[in-house]
């Protein structure tokens, strides 16, 4: 008896196994998600490239777990604002933009693991709205700001950290190509820039599996 009263204690006090991540599944994960873009643009006007700047907002993925392994994922996120400019004028427009992805991803451990790196590939549309040029772009002469949509692929690496069966916290980066057209009148003349934006994503949150 004194026996089975031990061996209740110590399997009381020991951790319980965080099983997630299984066939399934669906789980929601909320953070941050800052937006850096890496490329450039064709020359502006004889002025050099433009230059897009960074941006933080809401992040949010929601996840469904085809087996163990195999994951199917949406990222969304509130509307990223951007800053467009030139090095030798400062910034000329602001920009919004959102950058919908559906993923496919391999998670690597099994469901009784507690760390669950992942890698996705997957596809991004983007939409642009709101162009528009300040005051310093209007004097330059500049108007009739318009960005065009873009498709492309998208990559990422992840690793979620099981608090509980249901909470987990999550680091992630994503890479986007996002190639696009940036047109304005300038001088009279319409100007087409191909433009490559190619951000980096950093996210950092909690998600919660139903």
């Amino acid at each position: 008896m004194k026996l089975k009263a031990l061996a209740l204690a110590v399997v009381t006090l020991l951790p319980v196994v965080a099983s997630a991540h299984e066939a399934g599944d669906f789980f929601m994960r909320a953070g941050s998600a800052t937006v850096r873009p890496t490329g450039g643009s064709d020359d502006v006007l004889g002025l050099g490239e433009f230059d897009v700047s960074n941006n933080t907002q809401l992040g949010l993925t929601f996840t469904w777990m085809a087996t163990d392994h195999v994951g199917v994922e949406l990222l969304g996120a509130t509307p990223f604002r951007h800053k467009v400019g030139l090095e030798s004028t400062g910034t000329l427009a602001t920009v919004r933009q959102l950058p919908p992805t559906l993923m496919a991803q391999w998670y690597f451990m099994d469901g009784a693991s507690k760390w669950q790196p992942y890698a996705g590939i997957g596809v991004n549309y983007t939409m642009f709205y709101d162009e528009d040029f300040n005051q310093t772009g209007r004097d330059a002469g500049l108007s009739n700001l318009s960005v065009k949509n873009s498709w492309g692929v998208a990559g990422q690496v992840g690793l979620d950290y099981q608090l509980t069966p249901d909470w987990m916290i999550n680091a992630s980066v994503w890479y986007m190509d996002i190639d696009t057209k940036v047109s304005f009148d300038a001088g009279g003349e319409r100007q087409s820039i191909d433009t490559h934006i190619n951000p980096f994503v950093f996210f950092f949150g909690a998600g919660y599996r139903f």
